[in-house]
């Protein structure tokens, strides 16, 4: 007992005497500034101020060149012992304008953005408190640069660089969240995340398989969650916030609540966000064909049509959901970093919107009910980091991952007593093991082992709404199962001041092992099983010129994949009115090739440019096209003869486009920034035909004018999307009239539109803010591109937070 007391107080003197808090303010308001990157280049150290502006910066002790780093902030360079003749006290000065320096960890390691190659943009907590974005989808839109389909409220899937979809990567603190079924139509599992609980975003473009492998073609969405944070002296450290909003178009209410505990050693957080989104009104001018004029009723055992009295009201499209989420922290000294975290979040059931939209050929309603169940999500993750010099790593991080999803399918056709309810429940196990090695002061070394497993689990069942009677049905997929084994190394020099080179090289090996037994009774298939095994290797190549502070270039080529997975090899569903899309056993993976060049520039105190040009050539691309199964090119699905598709390796897909930003900073906090979004995309065919991609927005982009003073932030906006023609529209767009325009001559097309929007938060007190906004001021009524369900009209928002 005594000896244990003896090393007991040996640690906490240890730890006391390498602990140093230090306290970073704005330099004009006097405010404190959390969030604070305080960071050593040379041994990637990294600790961020916390909510009253402190951190620990004894591990900094002895160290030169450390950096403030925050963005609106003139990056501020000094060393220990300046910190000490300050009292550690740091003033950072608000910036005129700046390149962007931030410290990124989309890459799972903390790096100055001015050693990524490719192109990254961030999303900051104070963006998103002044926005209010009601799901994650939202979130990502915030950054102007990700386009966002809906097909119903609750939805969000988001189109970047021509990609959507199983082609763009999604992590929380560094785990991936794509599984096996992640199909090739729109999917909604972001809005899984909550935003309430999101300390940082960022988004990695174009290819990111050297670290993350399969999926991530063009872009990486990076959600980095709330952190405990230790308390930096040896009193218990309390902080927390609570958030109510409501807004009119749909009749939100939202509560939020988040606490943080915080020990010398140990810490916690919490937090706990509720949502329930009435049906969601549209604008009152723009294009009558986008109104909802009819509902469907179950009336004495019979589908009757009423008419729907407001047909702006788009019903239904209402539905709940809740997040929570829990993380535990234990950090014994410097060398060690502990912390585990579970994530759990689940919806109401809620319509798909666009279904209740279709007509049949008889003119009548083709669905009386289409929705999905409660989508749930819950992840269980243990990280575990060890920071100390050796001869193999300087540091180390192991994350390993539990994760699983449900969702389900239900629908009836209209006065058909049968309802069909079609099942998925995935497992998702992952582990990473990831090393930073400094090779000298001017050389790095990254490297690292994954292992993911994945197991689908698919059934079906049919429901008489009649009879009460309930029998087996098909199931969408197949009893499966996905593995990806991989081992990556990435290399890092600068070769000059100005210059800096990476290189990376990744090696997959992937397999999908599937079981069509559960459908044989229901469908004509000609085989059992399936097995696919395969590998996969990638590259990159990327360069960084800084030239002065005022300059910057950003060059690189990567290449990405993506193996085929259960929804690509498996999925048996209704994609478009009468057809099937059916198994296809002999896909391949598909590779991206992709180049593009990033150029900045600051022109004196007052201006930025910024301007990225990318092309990315889609080799053995998995795409939709006519198949015949059994010999047959129709088969019967659900009573109706369909169509079969399936999807197949197309010859290639290229995508080319331009992403532009400009930021002018004026005197007395006035400032202006835009963002601009220019792609293409082309489809070919083995037969040599060509397809607009579908994934390929028409041009988009915002614009902001902002004030901002010590207690006030305003925001006036305008976002905006360009028309696309029916000539431009893909084939596969042309077959759902339903979710466009006519073009006056009986073709869908998609109008382009603008909004007008102002958002301000003011601060009440130093712990209360009240925040405010009007959405689609003009009341346009209009549809993004490709989305089911119309954007929402005019809407008021308003949102009281309380920090202690």
């Amino acid at each position: 007992m005594k000896t244990a007391l003896l090393l007991t107080l040996f640690l906490l003197f240890v730890g006391n005497l390498y602990s140093q808090t230090l306290t970073v303010k704005d330099s004009e308001s006097g405010e404190t500034l959390d969030f604070v990157s305080i960071y050593h280049q040379p041994t990637k150290l990294l600790v961020n101020t916390d909510a009253s502006g402190k951190a620990d910066i004894g591990k900094f002790k002895g160290f030169d060149k450390i950096e403030f780093r925050l963005f609106g902030y003139r990056t501020y360079t000094t060393n220990y012992a300046g910190l000490q003749n300050d009292d550690f006290q740091v003033l950072l000065q608000p910036s005129h304008i700046i390149l962007q320096q931030a410290v990124v960890s989309a890459t799972r390691w903390s790096q100055s953005r001015q050693e990524i190659p490719s192109k990254i943009t961030g999303i900051n907590k104070e963006d998103v408190r002044l926005q209010n974005p009601q799901t994650a989808a939202d979130l990502l839109g915030i950054s102007g640069e990700v386009y966002i389909q809906k097909s119903q409220q609750g939805g969000g899937s988001p189109m970047i660089r021509g990609f959507s979809t199983n082609r763009l990567l999604y992590t929380i603190d560094g785990v991936r969240m794509n599984t096996a079924i992640f199909r090739s139509g729109n999917i909604q599992n972001v809005i899984s995340l909550d935003p309430f609980a999101t300390e940082s975003t960022e988004i990695f473009f174009g290819p990111g398989s050297i670290i993350y492998g399969s999926d991530a073609i063009g872009a990486v969405m990076s959600f980095q969650t709330l952190t405990p944070q230790l308390s930096l002296t040896d009193k218990t450290r309390i902080t927390g916030s609570a958030v109510v909003r409501t807004s009119t178009a749909n009749n939100e209410k939202t509560g939020h609540f988040d606490i943080s505990i915080g020990g010398k050693k140990w810490a916690s957080v919490s937090s706990v966000s509720y949502t329930d989104y009435g049906h969601l009104k549209m604008g009152s001018n723009g294009p009558e064909s986008y109104l909802k004029p009819f509902l469907v009723r179950r009336v004495d055992g019979d589908d009757v049509i009423i008419p729907n009295e407001n047909p702006e009201n788009q019903i239904p499209t209402a539905y709940s959901q809740l997040n929570l989420m829990q993380k535990f922290r234990f950090s014994p000294n410097n060398d060690w970093d502990v912390q585990y975290a579970f994530h759990y979040s689940e919806t109401s059931s809620f319509s798909r919107y666009d279904r209740h939209l279709r007509l049949g050929t008889n003119g009548l309603p083709r669905s009386a009910e289409w929705r999905y169940g409660p989508q749930t999500w819950m992840m269980k993750n243990l990280q575990i980091s060890y920071n100390r010099e050796n001869s193999i790593f300087d540091q180390a991080n192991l994350r390993l991952a539990h994760q699983r999803f449900g969702e389900s399918r239900i629908d009836r056709d209209f006065n058909d007593p049968v309802r069909r309810t079609r099942t998925e429940q995935v497992t998702a196990i992952s582990a990473n093991l990831d090393f930073l090695k400094n090779l000298g002061t001017s050389s790095k070394l990254f490297y690292g082992v994954e292992g993911v497993l994945n197991d689908v689990n698919s059934f079906g069942v049919n429901e008489n709404i009649i009879s009460a009677s309930i029998t087996q049905g098909p199931s969408r997929y197949p009893l499966s199962s996905w593995t990806s084994l991989a081992a990556y190394l990435s290399f890092q020099k600068k070769i000059t001041a100005k210059t800096l080179i990476q290189m990376g090289l990744r090696y997959n090996r992937f397999g999908l092992e599937a079981d069509f037994a559960n459908n044989q009774p229901f469908y004509p298939l000609p085989y059992n099983t399936a097995d696919i095994n395969n590998g996969a290797l990638t590259g990159s190549m990327g360069l960084v010129y800084t030239p002065a502070e005022s300059w910057s270039v950003h060059a690189s080529a990567s290449t990405g994949f993506r193996s085929p997975n259960v929804d690509d090899l498996g999925k048996i569903f209704d994609s478009e009115p009468e057809t099937v899309l059916v198994p296809n056993l002999n896909l391949q993976a598909e590779y991206a090739y992709n180049a593009e060049l990033n150029i900045g520039k600051v022109l004196g105190d007052h201006v930025m440019l910024d301007v990225t040009g990318y092309y990315t050539l889609l080799d053995n691309a998995i795409v939709r096209r006519d198949f015949t199964i059994a010999g047959r090119d129709s088969i019967l699905y659900d009573g109706q003869m369909s169509k079969v598709l399936a999807l197949q390796n197309a010859a290639q897909a290229r995508i080319y486009g331009i992403q532009g930003a400009l930021e002018i900073k004026f005197p007395v906090g006035f400032s202006f920034s835009t963002r601009l979004n220019y792609q293409k995309g082309i489809e070919e065919t083995d037969d040599g035909l060509k397809s607009p991609s579908r994934h390929a927005p028409p041009l988009f982009g915002v614009a902001r004018l902002e004030l901002k003073k010590r207690k006030i932030r305003l925001q006036l906006y305008s976002e905006y999307s360009g028309e696309m023609a029916y000539q431009e529209l893909p084939l596969e767009e042309r077959g759902k009239p339903e979710l466009y325009a006519s073009d006056g001559q009986d073709n869908p097309y998609s109008p382009s539109w603008i909004t007008l929007n102002f958002k301000g938060i003011y601060e009440l007190k130093s712990f209360l803010s009240l925040s405010a906004g009007l959405e689609n001021i003009t009341d346009l009524r209009y549809r993004a591109y490709s989305s089911g369900i119309v954007a929402p009209g005019r809407n008021f928002i308003i949102s009281l937070r309380a920090n202690f």
